[in-house]
């Protein structure tokens, strides 16, 4: 079996035709969710991008792979789907990045993998490392007559300025063609990689930087959706309203930070962007999905030409959404729903029903799982997610979650070196949430918690900790969120106990599938 393992940066999960978007037009998706399964209620366990894509990668809860931020390095005691892949024979064969850090212990302080939290997964071969920086996509640009910069990130800078005064600044075009973007020529050499390849096994994670801001897409993608159709944020009246909410909003609204909307904006004038600007933002990151979706249809369709499509299991996810304007901020360094919620589309070659639509809470922790039964190996003692083979063959799982969790620490959004906010201390920083079908609660180790009924106010805009009428609803989540913190404390080696005949292995039953709990002499 083939693996094409697909991530975007930052692709919202309402964002998808198959998703009832009322504008976004994602063809090649939706061809491959009505091939597949498409998973509605899917969502990361973590912000910013690091550390999501160390849940994504591990199979762990924040909790446990305490990869905290960008740049909080991964402790290389632990595995990885790329790892363990490597035990029955593939190479996984990286064409984009991965954002973890690496650790430090294995490195002499000199080398230049102690500098750059842009570091390769453990297991996977840089066959095409377009990080931040990007070389590999300025040596191509440059081959091809561009005039390149020192940083992939300065070539995301428009053609021209103002050269529509009527449009948003995001509507002005890349200074490349579509043809030459990072994305296509992610998919180029994922081709070219393939070419000599048809007759073995292969593992391919295809990592695109879009639709990550800042926000610009060459032609025609940034014409390509109008900003008169995109309706407004939603978002309280003033921004003084929305940050009265809580003590963290009111601080993060005042100090947006990251990675501009557009080159050369600052992000603390997020609030004051007009109403045209916001609107040709939105139009411009749905242009950047639709160039994605093209790309990928011109993979798949080579898949298909040289009989590879049939023997491929193929995953499409995100690391993490974005609030674009919502609450009246960018990016995702929040607890509302768009940060977290994000598309998972699944095609596996012996998918025994196609077209499904799985409306169960699904995580990021569970595509290690998927990928790993889906080649025949265990799932290591780490992983907190389980497969979701029963879902693609059309089975219910027992005992399967009723609610997601996610983390985030509150310094996600500051620069490097600076002081917790709100005067805590850097272990007051956790945030955890729970949320079910109906209410989610948000709970914060140095300040107050927050609870929503998200049947009554699905935009989050009522918060009803201090409502007498909910403290026992709320109770109950923050025993429901008690009790999934000790279920899930790291278990490394809880499963050995020390015998007079040796180590002794007791089997759980987490992974163990139709196994009963046992116990024998390792």
């Amino acid at each position: 079996m083939n693996i094409l393992f697909i991530t975007a940066d930052q692709w919202r999960g309402d964002c998808l035709g198959v998703a009832g978007h009322p504008q976004l037009k994602t063809p090649h998706l939706d061809t491959l969710a009505a091939d597949g399964c498409y998973f509605k209620q899917h969502f990361a366990q973590a912000v910013p991008c690091g550390p999501s894509r160390t849940c994504l990668y591990t199979g762990m809860y924040l909790n446990n792979h305490r990869s905290l931020l960008n740049g909080t390095p991964l402790d290389s005691r632990h595995t990885n789907v790329a790892l363990e892949a490597r035990k029955v024979g593939y190479s996984p064969a990286l064409f984009g990045y991965t954002d973890v850090g690496l650790d430090p212990r294995q490195f002499h302080p000199g080398d230049p993998n102690t500098r750059n939290y842009e570091g390769v997964l453990p297991g996977m071969d840089p066959i095409a490392h377009v990080n931040g920086q990007g070389l590999p996509w300025l040596a191509f640009l440059k081959e091809k007559g561009y005039q390149v910069p020192e940083s992939a990130n300065d070539m995301l800078n428009p053609a021209a300025e103002d050269t529509h005064p009527d449009k948003g600044k995001t509507f002005a075009p890349a200074r490349f063609k579509a043809e030459h973007s990072r994305s296509a020529f992610l998919v180029d050499e994922a081709i070219r990689y393939l070419s000599v390849r048809e007759k073995e096994s292969w593992f391919i994670h295809l990592s695109f930087l879009s639709p990550h801001p800042p926000f610009i897409a060459p032609e025609p993608y940034n014409s390509q959706y109008q900003a008169e159709d995109m309706p407004l944020p939603v978002r309280r009246d003033t921004m003084e309203e929305e940050a009265s909410q809580h003590p963290w909003l009111k601080h993060y609204l005042y100090n947006q930070k990251g990675t501009p909307y557009t080159a050369g904006a600052n992000p603390a004038d997020v609030p004051k962007l007009s109403d045209l600007e916001l609107r040709q933002t939105k139009a411009t990151y749905l242009g950047m999905m639709s160039e994605i979706d093209d790309q990928l249809g011109r993979l798949f369709q080579h898949l298909k030409e040289r009989q590879l499509y049939d023997d491929t299991l193929i995953i499409f996810t995100s690391d993490h959404g974005d609030l674009m304007g919502e609450h009246w901020m960018f990016s995702k360094a929040s607890y509302y729903e768009q940060a977290f919620h994000v598309p998972l589309i699944v095609r596996h070659p012996k998918a025994e029903q196609r077209g499904a639509v799985v409306d169960a809470f699904t995580e990021s922790v569970d595509i290690m799982p998927t990928i790993l039964k889906s080649i025949d190996l265990p799932i290591p003692r780490q992983c907190v997610g389980g497969s979701l083979l029963p879902f693609i063959h059309g089975k219910s799982p027992q005992n399967w979650r009723e609610e997601y969790h996610a983390e985030f620490d509150l310094r996600c959004p500051d620069e490097l070196g600076d002081a917790p906010p709100l005067g805590l201390k850097v272990k007051q920083c956790g945030a955890n949430i729970i949320r079910g079908k109906r209410y989610k609660y948000v709970h914060f180790s140095g300040l107050p918690a927050l609870f929503f009924d998200l049947q009554e106010d699905p935009n989050e805009q009522q918060d009803l900790s201090k409502d007498p009428n909910y403290q026992g609803l709320m109770l109950e989540y923050t025993h429901k969120l008690i009790n999934w913190r000790m279920e899930h404390d790291e278990p490394s080696l809880t499963h050995l106990y020390l015998h007079d005949d040796g180590v002794v292995e007791i089997a759980q039953e987490e992974h163990a599938d139709d196994v009963e709990t046992l116990a024998k002499v390792i």
